[in-house]
């Protein structure tokens, strides 16, 4: 007998996007799939920290006091790797409909931009894997932290809701 497999599985019951329905409306968020938060991967880096300089200054001690530079460099660009990561761990895009205006909030590191469309006049246009929302020559384009089939469904639906 087989187990089935995660994509066979995604093809009996595929993903379906939380559209929360408020006042007529709708809102979604759509998240990164981060496993870990910021705040938990900055008690890792301080646990990992402390064990590989007490290892080095374990080294130091016994006489290998080289290895105390090195370790200092192991935990700086570790450091490194996880600010890096945990810049962009809480990017996330923001849609929601309400009254006839869409309101679109993207967070990407620090950069926090707010738009806001009318409804009426807004088109969604799916090209290949992009999702844009077209409105008097300007493009904002929607569903990054979504992977490819995930954003045609998202682009479909979000198509399908701004329709009046």
């Amino acid at each position: 007998m087989s187990t089935p497999t995660l994509e066979a599985f995604a093809l009996i019951a595929p993903r379906e996007l939380a559209f929360r329905e408020v006042h007529g409306g709708f809102s979604l968020t759509l998240k990164r799939n981060c496993s870990i938060s910021p705040s938990s991967l900055a008690c890792v880096f301080v646990a990992l920290a402390a064990v590989v300089l007490a290892i080095g200054i374990g080294f130091a001690i016994a006489g290998a006091w080289l290895i105390l530079p090195f370790a200092g460099l192991e935990v700086l660009l570790l450091g490194g790797a996880f600010v890096l990561y945990a810049r962009r761990a809480a990017d996330y895009e923001r849609i929601a409909l309400e009254r006839g205006s869409l309101k679109v909030e993207v967070a990407e590191g620090r950069r926090l931009e707010r738009y806001e469309l009318d409804a009426r006049q807004v088109r969604v246009e799916v090209e290949g894997s992009r999702v844009l929302l077209r409105e008097a020559g300007e493009a904002l384009e929607l569903g990054r932290h979504l992977d490819e089939q995930s954003r045609r469904v998202f682009g479909a639906e979000l198509k399908k809701r701004l329709q009046y």
